[in-house]
């Protein structure tokens, strides 16, 4: 076992591992989900959305 371990305590350094992830993601899902391509699906952007469907390319 490595030395390190002695004095890191290993699920302290799980669970910040995790909640780091978590809240990396979590604002990443954000910041996609209000761009102007996909804030109509939740419903945050309905007053802008005509202006902003004009600039997205029609496929």
């Amino acid at each position: 076992m490595h030395k390190i371990w002695m004095v890191v305590n290993p699920m302290r350094v799980g669970i910040a591992g995790t909640l780091g992830v978590v809240t990396i993601a979590a604002v990443i899902h954000f910041a996609v989900l209000s761009s102007p391509r996909y804030c109509d699906h939740l419903g945050w952007c309905a007053a802008s959305t005509a202006t902003a469907n004009t600039a997205l390319p029609r496929r």
